[in-house]
């Protein structure tokens, strides 16, 4: 098992690489897949796609949670 309690993910914005990898046709600046294809369980991808960084962050969390979120 990969530990990921500390694992945030992170990426720059959408769009600001815009070229395409010839060889597998994919945005160099995709990098979510790479997270959604390693061997880790749901919740785990839950810690490094948000969970993690409301626990970091508390301040983002209670707005988040405001909002509904």
């Amino acid at each position: 098992m990969i530990p990921v309690d500390n694992i945030l993910f992170a990426s720059e914005m959408i769009g600001a690489v815009r070229g395409i990898d010839p060889e597998t046709g994919h945005y160099f600046d995709d990098t979510k897949r790479y997270v959604e294809a390693a061997h880790i369980d749901a919740a785990e991808r839950y810690k490094i796609f948000e969970g993690n960084a409301r626990r970091v962050y508390p301040r983002l969390d209670a707005t988040l949670k405001m909002k509904g979120q």
